[in-house]
């Protein structure tokens, strides 16, 4: 989960950019850690204190929230085949999802704090990753016949596609879609595993964050408007997000995200060289 720095306050405009920001990016393959870490150089780098943790967590809850009410009837009857206790198709969905989560747990728990002290402030690198997203996003929406089912060895690929995607600039959802696309699965599988796969990592990365960080202080002096704006803003546009990258994968429109990225990248770039 990529900490969000602001300084010591947060105003409610600052709340709805960086919430709007988080949803977009969690699902638009423009790389969501990328943009923060360029957001938080144009609004200035502060240390991280209660606040940010609390308001990372909220952000990141709303696109969870919102991929599950994007995926609702999916995520019902995956629940529903589960609670069967069968070898059925939810359970080896479910088989599909965890085997593809393994990658990203692991360079989570041991790179996760070293990775994020690297690209702190460097847009450089940030500038340099967002090329390779625009690469792997403009390869993989060349025309392939895309017809293969998702197999334990293409959610293990994908998943190291993920794991690779916590390096600030790396999308995940581009590099899983790309990823999947690349392997032959269908347009509409690749979109909704890309989608499906992040929801227990999302929930397991805040879990991981609020028992590492200390929720024991008072919020007495904290104002609750823009963690309320910040929620709204990232479930709002994340929803709106996913839908419509749902459809862009399947119309096969990824190369103009490529544009994007290495439009943004060597914006990146030069930034860092001025």
């Amino acid at each position: 989960m990529q900490m969000i720095d602001y300084g010591a306050s947060l105003s409610v405009l600052e709340a709805i950019l960086l919430g709007i920001i988080q949803g977009l990016t969690e699902f638009l393959p423009v790389s969501s850690s990328g943009h923060l870490e360029l957001a938080q150089a144009l609004m200035g780098n502060g240390g991280l204190n209660h606040q940010n943790l609390i308001f990372t967590i909220v952000v990141h809850a709303a696109t969870a929230l919102a991929t599950l009410v994007v995926f609702k009837d999916d995520v019902f009857e995956i629940l529903r085949g589960l609670l069967k206790f069968k070898n059925n198709e939810a359970t080896r969905f479910s088989l599909l999802i965890i085997i593809s989560m393994i990658p990203a747990v692991g360079v989570g728990l041991f790179f996760e704090e070293t990775i994020s002290q690297f690209f702190f402030g460097n847009t450089f690198l940030v500038g340099f990753m967002l090329w390779i997203t625009a690469g792997l996003l403009f390869v993989a929406d060349r025309p392939f016949t895309n017809h293969r089912p998702i197999n334990p060895k293409t959610a293990a690929l994908v998943g190291i596609a993920q794991a690779l995607a916590i390096l600030p600039g790396i999308s995940r959802s581009g590099a899983t879609i790309a990823c999947s696309l690349l392997l032959k699965v269908s347009r509409p599988k690749a979109a909704r595993f890309s989608f499906l796969m992040v929801v227990p990592l999302i929930l397991g990365s805040m879990a991981k964050t609020i028992l590492n960080g200390d929720l024991s202080q008072t919020q007495s002096q904290m104002e609750l408007l823009p963690y309320i704006a910040g929620f709204v803003a990232a479930f709002v546009s994340g929803y709106l997000a996913c839908t419509w990258m749902i459809a862009l994968v399947k119309r096969s429109k990824l190369k103009y995200f490529a544009y994007y990225c290495a439009f943004v990248g060597t914006l990146a770039l030069i930034a860092n060289w001025l």
